[in-house]
């Protein structure tokens, strides 16, 4: 049943404009759909005569944003599963192709070689007429502060995962150079460093926060996508040899990687209290306060931020440091990919629920919160203008999220709150043209430098509808969250 300009528990009520009938209504919801649809069929990017993916934005040619005619790994992800739920699957086969396809474009960037199992950023198609059409993808060489994509392969991976599971195309799968792929891209995500913690380290500008905002070592989001990439795989590879030893390894590193997600990144009350109370300089096997987080790090603003029944995962963390800011994508896909418990999950929603105003505003939903002022933004972000306070990566609202909160609510029981965003999106999304992001503390004001027309608002829109009136499409996520095949022997 709907809920439709009804209160949600703990969040103001959208309310329908005076004297808009339920037909009216109706018709404006078909028509946002509608205006979606619309956006993403003359997004779709084609390579002689063959869908391959979508453009980030459908932009006047006289636009200077060159690279939002690139398609993105990660911007294609919610465009794809709105095809894959509308059945039309040849267009995401063929991306899965083609990515692995412009591998051996890669360049040397600044002298230095990049590992073959990293996937490109982006591509784009050029040349005008099919025969005479080129492809060219950018690995980060191309991109602000040359960083290449961590998550564009553990993208890759989940949605390959995702593609062969609703189509039974385990002929995909099964091809050799597929498999060396998948193969590839573990043995770079396994291999050993000098450290002993089971998360990933990668530098500033690796994933969706692709420019300097202090989230260098181990960001929540690349943690959620790799345990994201390592479940995946498990489910593609076949459990014999030669596979079984790196399938082994995958598998005790996602355990150990949810145990550690769960044991060091959650962040209660409880638990503030306990960091409030830490010793320091503990050494030995043990010590409490392993990472020796000094209490007086604790900001301020948190104490009396995080509310008494919610809870989340921080930041980032490692030696000396805990980021406590509260980032929405690792949080969400934690829910979706079954890394949190349904306890923790609850918490994570309650905390969507209380701190509304600051977590979904006027536009779900907020990317980080709060936003880094005024010397922390300069040392941060290196003074970027880009990302000032409440903009962009810096406390910006994107409605591309709309996407993974609704399915986490979802998840979660918490339709009420999935119905809530859908509603704040569904009454100025369409109506403002798809804004790429949005300023504000609130998020009720289009982002200064947002590019209009933006796909992935539209693509992420459409699918939170698809969620909402089908949340058996859930079931697109399974092959994520479950258990990997050592422990699966072992019941």
């Amino acid at each position: 049943m709907s809920t439709r300009g009804v209160a949600t528990p703990g969040v103001a009520s959208v309310v329908m404009p005076g004297g808009v009938t339920a037909c009216y209504a109706v018709a404006m919801h078909q028509a946002a759909i509608d205006s979606a649809y619309a956006l993403l069929r003359r997004a779709v990017m084609t390579y002689r005569g063959e869908p391959v993916g979508t453009v980030a934005a459908v932009a006047p040619a006289a636009d200077g944003a060159v690279n939002y005619q690139d398609c993105f790994i990660r911007d294609f992800i919610p465009a794809a599963l709105v095809f894959l739920a509308d059945g039309e699957t040849r267009i995401i086969r063929n991306f899965l192709l083609t990515v692995l396809d412009l591998r051996a474009q890669h360049q040397r960037v600044q002298g230095h070689g990049i590992e073959p199992a990293v996937l490109p950023a982006s591509f784009r198609v050029t040349g005008g007429a099919p025969h005479k059409q080129v492809i060219e993808a950018d690995f980060g060489d191309q991109a602000i502060g040359r960083v290449a994509p961590v998550d564009a392969m553990m993208w890759w991976v989940i949605l390959l995962a995702i593609y062969c599971r609703r189509t039974g195309d385990r002929s995909l799968a099964q091809d050799p150079t597929i498999r060396r792929a998948v193969k590839d891209i573990l043995e770079l995500s396994l291999r050993e460093s000098f450290e002993v913690f089971p998360t990933l380290l990668v530098p500033d500008g690796a994933f969706m926060i692709d420019r300097r905002m202090g989230v260098y070592g181990h960001p929540l989001e690349i943690q959620a996508l790799f345990y994201g990439l390592l479940v995946s795989a498990d489910g593609l590879l076949r459990p014999e040899e030669p596979d079984l030893p790196l399938l082994d390894m995958a598998a005790k590193r996602a355990k150990m990687l949810r145990t550690y997600l769960q044991m060091f990144y959650w962040l209660d009350l409880e638990r503030l209290n306990e960091i409030h109370r830490y010793a320091t300089e503990e050494f030995g096997a043990g010590s409490v306060n392993m990472l020796n987080i000094q209490p007086e790090s604790i900001p301020d603003w948190v104490v009396d931020w995080l509310p008494e029944r919610g809870g989340y995962l921080v930041g980032n963390l490692g030696p000396g440091r805990m980021d406590f800011r509260f980032f929405a994508v690792g949080n969400l896909l934690a829910i979706l990919f079954g890394i949190v418990s349904c306890q923790h999950a609850q918490a994570i929603m309650t905390l969507y629920q209380d701190r509304c105003e600051d977590l979904i505003g006027c536009m779900p939903a907020k990317l980080v919160y709060p936003a880094v002022i005024g010397k922390e933004w300069q040392f941060l972000t290196g003074s970027d203008q880009k990302n000032v306070p409440w903009s962009y990566h810096n406390g910006g609202n994107w409605p591309v999220l709309l996407w993974p909160l609704i399915a986490a609510a979802l998840r979660s029981g918490r339709g009420d709150l999935a119905q809530f965003a859908l509603d704040l999106a569904d009454h100025r999304l369409p109506g403002q043209h798809w804004p790429e992001y949005y300023d504000g503390r609130r998020g009720n004001l289009i982002g200064r430098r947002a590019q209009l027309n933006q796909v992935w608002s539209a693509t992420g829109y459409l699918f939170a509808h698809k969620l909402v009136e089908d949340p058996a499409l859930l079931d697109l996520f399974a092959v994520i969250d479950h258990q990997p095949h050592s422990e699966r022997a072992s019941v």
